[in-house]
């Protein structure tokens, strides 16, 4: 009997895993924040505030939010491959159908739906490379998850920005569909199935234990609020930070402020920076750090110099990246037993956090000023630096 042997760095299976896994992520985060840069658009086409037209992105967070807390039960239950595959394609058909939806309500609903197909990429497939790649390049290959996941979302910006300044929002979104469409018939062609993987049926009592015990845990419940305030923070600042650029003083184009998102790639170097200063330093300390940082990135966006506002705007990228990357690495570590439950819960609030104060700014934005709405934020980020330096809690 032959016992199959894992992916390793020099094999043709190894290759087609890195190689689909870095399209996986590429999809996924692609489709997530497709409208992030389009809400200004979308505003003006339905004749709706600020706060309304961030529901579409706050849609797709929600449905991922849900679909990933679903999972956490469900996932092991379905093949990993077909899983991903039934994500990638039938999120891709509902980005494709979005574009000629003419209802605001009913692009949100369709939002929703394909944030939770979505979350099943995003629930298996660190668990797919852990079963079936080699111990010794298993960080290689999540990398490359990661790194599909950041160019994705960066670079699905940054086409919605140009192609709308050109074609309009609808074809935007339609294109970025069909090209993700390509991407999930790819993954379907090449991507490797599971060798190692058997699907089981979810003790369900289990996780309900696991699940109750983080939740009555005051270190988890920080970590999981940090995660929160940190993310709904983030993602408010990249929400509308467009209508700011797009009005005085600045009054870039669309092409410009297309290319503000490449600010994302300072993201991966805030994963790396964090990477290596986790092996010297206490993890206490690079979370704090990180988050101040973060305050001092985005108090230079209250600034009207367009130099200042992208340094600000690096700085702050950079930090958010490294506190998120530090609080996900303390709370799988604090999880000694159930870390998929951990981490569930985790993302849960993360994109929750995304979902409710990334659109709850909104209203604050067009309620009242620039000023207002960036110092609401700092206040938001103290908060999540204030549960870092209770002594019961994070050490």
């Amino acid at each position: 009997m032959n016992i199959p042997e894992k992916a390793d760095r020099k094999s043709t299976r190894f290759r087609y895993i890195k190689f689909c896994i870095f399209l996986s992520g590429l999809s996924v985060f692609a489709q997530l924040y497709l409208f992030q840069p389009l809400l200004p658009m979308v505003a003006e086409q339905f004749h709706t505030t600020v706060g309304d037209s961030s529901l579409l992105v706050s849609s797709s967070t929600i449905g991922m939010a849900i679909g990933l807390f679903f999972f956490a039960f469900k996932a092991d239950s379905y093949s990993r491959k077909k899983l991903m595959i039934f994500s990638l394609l039938s999120s891709a058909v509902l980005t494709i159908i979005s574009s000629w939806i003419q209802s605001l309500p009913l692009l949100i609903a369709i939002g929703i739906i394909k944030g939770f197909v979505i979350s099943g990429v995003s629930a298996v497939a660190l668990a797919y490379l852990t079963e079936e790649v080699e111990l010794s390049v298993v960080a290689l290959a999540i990398s490359m998850y990661l790194s599909g996941n950041t160019i994705g979302g960066m670079s699905g910006r940054i086409s919605a920005t140009i192609i709308a300044g050109e074609l309009g929002w609808r074809n935007a979104v339609l294109i970025i569909g069909i090209e993700s469409l390509i991407l999930g018939l790819l993954f379907w062609k090449f991507f490797p199935n599971s060798k190692f993987f058997h699907p089981q049926k979810t003790d369900y009592s289990l996780k309900m234990k696991q699940m109750k015990r983080f939740l009555s845990d005051p270190y988890m419940l920080r970590l999981f609020a940090i995660a929160s305030l940190l993310m709904g923070s983030f993602v408010s600042v990249y929400n509308y930070l467009t209508f700011r650029l797009e009005s005085a003083p600045f009054s870039l184009n669309h092409f410009l402020i297309a290319f503000i998102f490449l600010m994302y790639t300072f993201g991966v170097f805030g994963t790396m920076i964090t990477s290596r200063l986790s092996k010297r330093m206490d993890q206490k300390y690079i979370l704090k750090g990180s988050i101040i940082f973060m305050i001092i990135g985005i108090s230079l966006l209250l600034s009207s110099h367009i130099y200042i506002v992208i340094f600000g705007l690096g700085l702050f990228t950079l930090s958010f990246f490294a506190a998120h990357t530090m609080a996900s690495q303390m709370t799988a570590l604090r999880a000694k037993e159930g870390k998929s439950s951990a981490t569930s819960i985790y993302w849960l609030f993360y994109y929750f956090g995304s979902s409710i104060l990334g659109s709850g700014t909104g209203y604050i934005l067009h309620a009242t000023s620039w000023s207002f709405f960036i110092i609401f934020l700092i206040l938001a980020i103290g908060f999540a630096f204030s549960l870092t330096i209770n002594k019961r809690s994070i050490q």
